[in-house]
């Protein structure tokens, strides 16, 4: 399952999700590095 997490106020990554941590962080993998990061909540059209 992709994800996207944010890294700072204007930096986004997006890939498959590795892990999740207690404090609701998410840990992402791309290439051969793993990212940590809030994930940024979905919007759905009515």
């Amino acid at each position: 399952m992709l994800r996207t997490i944010s890294l700072g106020s204007c930096v986004f990554v997006q890939g498959p999700v590795v892990a999740h941590l207690a404090d609701g962080k998410v840990v992402i993998k791309v290439d051969e590095r793993n990212y940590v990061g809030f994930p940024v909540k979905s919007v759905r059209a009515a």
